[in-house]
């Protein structure tokens, strides 16, 4: 016996509640709505509103489910697979992604940094400005530190509240094809001889720093948006890129001073590594959407946003930022102080704290470049590599361990500390190379542990929802926190240029 066909005509858009179908002429059924003298169409049964669609559910199902769960309105099928079969992050690329988008975030900082060679002494030396009252060389790491760091600081908290620049596409991808910008105009000025006009060198590459970070605090805010919505480990992997991103660029540093016959050229090598690094960020960023990991967890946070959405009967509501922050700020201040205090002290202490014992066993020309950036940053990516691993300290005594880093201040003071053009005045009490070292690696690895967890913990304060503007708040303290720290190392080198103590003793 063959299956009956209905076929259901019905004028224009209008949808009839059907419940009794007698078939007619063998296997068809043909209903036509009855009309009115005045042409209009009637029913006998109510019709449904034009929004609802007719809901074919079998009588032993409920018929008060809502709308989504009976006809799947608004999911495709690839959708619907992605949350029956949650993906996993096959081979860690997304991990591996976010590592490194970690090292393009801090790339412009570091790259501007490390080679204070190059800068204070190739290319400004002693140039001093027409009236003599300002040293450009002598002045850089400072100069260079404020035009970095005060449009970071501004974009990033801008970027919390208005995200500039639209989408995350448009973000992401404008901030870097500015910082590709002004690395290949750096590189220009790198060939160029500048010998005889420091003055406007200077001032060139610090407007140059302004632009670049302008971007930079874009890009840094959004990765850590993006981040914060998947599990927390892949916001361990922006924090560990970013300490990568240092021990990345001191080991290009001293490897280009090695293998280049001149400083010149070691620098030309040296920024164009950091135009392939920003290249690679570009272009994995498109590679991201791919992903079915990537996917599952951006349609998980969409969800969120429309259940919400659903809940505000409609209209898209307000982000609650301050509501987000009561229950994530105990992190975002963990987070400021870890880095206030490792930026009190590095890079602008420890590169100039010299060397104590003149048989020690690296020489006064790699002092700075090993003890201070090769170990810290290397010590650093350590400490976030445990914080995969091992998840100690909890929330809260987190908070208590990050305070008690505050004492690497004075003991970072009284090592050999000698700052460049001034007069120490402070005695000098750990004359030890060794000691010395041993502080600068526990420094290194409690900063990146504990800027870690910090940044992990933050976002799972919130709902899942509010966990994107969690993450952006906690990347914007931690630019508060360098900027933060930067001011204070000011106050480090008055204090040793301008305090006197007698202290007869010594380590």
């Amino acid at each position: 016996m063959s299956t009956p066909r209905i076929k259901v005509a019905v004028a224009g858009e209008d949808q009839y509640l059907l419940t009794e179908l007698q078939p007619r002429n063998g296997n068809v059924v043909q209903i036509t709505p009855r009309k009115t003298a005045a042409g209009d169409v009637h029913e006998k049964q109510p019709f449904l509103p034009a929004t609802e669609p007719v809901r074919l559910t079998p009588a032993w199902e409920d018929t008060n489910l809502p709308n989504d769960e009976l006809n799947f309105k608004g999911v495709t099928m690839e959708q619907a697979d992605l949350e029956m079969n949650p993906p996993k992050d096959r081979w860690n690329l997304v991990y591996l992604t976010l590592l490194l988008h970690g090292i393009g975030t801090l790339m412009p900082w570091n790259m501007f940094i490390t080679p204070k060679s190059y800068f204070s002494e190739y290319k400004l030396g002693n140039a001093t400005s027409p009236e003599g009252d300002f040293n450009y060389g002598g002045e850089f790491l400072a100069y260079i530190s404020f035009a970095a760091q005060v449009p970071n600081l501004l974009f990033n908290w801008l970027n919390v509240f208005v995200q500039v620049g639209g989408s995350v596409t448009t973000r992401v991808v404008f901030s870097i094809l500015v910082m590709v910008f002004i690395f290949v105009m750096t590189v220009v000025l790198a060939m160029l001889d500048s010998s005889e006009w420091p003055g406007t060198f200077f001032w060139v590459t610090m407007c140059s720093v302004v632009v670049l970070n302008m971007g930079s605090g874009i890009y840094q805010n959004t990765v850590f948006g993006m981040g914060a919505k998947l599990p927390a480990k892949y916001t361990g992997a922006i924090v560990l890129g970013s300490n990568i991103s240092g021990t990345f660029t001191a080991i290009i540093s001293f490897i280009s001073l090695l293998m280049a016959p001149n400083i010149r050229t070691a620098a030309i090598y040296y920024f164009i590594t950091a135009l392939l690094v920003l290249l690679a960020c570009f272009d994995t960023y498109f590679a991201l959407p791919l992903n079915r990991f990537y996917r599952y967890h951006e349609l998980m946070s969409q969800k969120e946003l429309q259940q919400k959405k659903r809940e505000n009967t409609g209209a898209t509501p307000r982000t609650p930022f301050f509501a987000v922050f009561k229950k994530c700020w105990p992190q975002c201040i963990n987070v400021f102080m870890v880095f206030f205090v490792t930026l009190a002290l590095f890079p602008t202490v420890q590169s100039d704290i010299k060397r104590s014992d003149p048989n020690f066993f690296v020489e006064d020309r790699f002092y700075d470049s090993i003890l201070c950036y090769l170990t810290f940053n290397i010590c650093a990516m350590i400490g976030s590599c445990m914080s995969t691993w091992a998840r100690w300290p909890g929330p809260r005594l987190l908070t208590v361990a990050v305070w008690l880093r505050v004492l690497f201040i004075p003991l970072f003071v009284i090592c050999n500390y000698l700052p460049q053009g001034q007069e120490r005045v402070f005695p000098v009490i750990i004359t030890n190379d060794w000691a010395y070292w041993a502080l600068g690696i526990l420094m290194g690895l409690s900063s990146g542990h504990f800027s870690s967890l910090a940044m992990m913990y933050c976002p799972k304060n919130v709902e899942p929802q509010n966990q994107s503007i969690a993450g952006m708040l906690g990347g914007a303290f931690l630019v508060t926190g360098i900027f933060s720290g930067i001011l204070f190392s000011m106050a480090v080198t008055w204090f040793v240029t301008n305090v006197r103590w007698n202290i007869p003793w010594d380590f």
